[in-house]
């Protein structure tokens, strides 16, 4: 059984992939992808303020640059730690 925290939403790699040339979700949110799976979530675009996820970002840039492969953002970080952070921003 899941769980789903309010403020992230999580869509599945296949659903990504069959619909990477039409990529639709709701206006104020950013696509990131995470974990060694490379798990797709939603995340407000309110967060980009916040110096917990500014943090993860700084990852990115130092793995990747500006090249993502994804298509969407890359987040070089465990999912855990990735839920771990924005439940917390979640709760502000």
């Amino acid at each position: 059984m899941g769980f789903q925290l309010p403020g992230i939403r999580r869509a599945s790699f296949a659903a990504t992939q069959a619909a990477s040339k039409s990529v639709e979700f709701p206006n104020g949110y950013l696509a990131v992808y995470v974990g060694e799976e490379m798990k797709r979530f939603l995340v407000p675009i309110s967060y980009l303020n916040h110096s917990s996820f500014q943090e993860l970002l700084s990852q990115a840039e130092e793995e990747f640059g500006y090249y993502h492969p994804m298509g969407g953002l890359t987040i070089p970080c465990k999912e855990e730690v990735f839920l771990d952070v924005t439940s917390s921003l979640h709760r502000q």
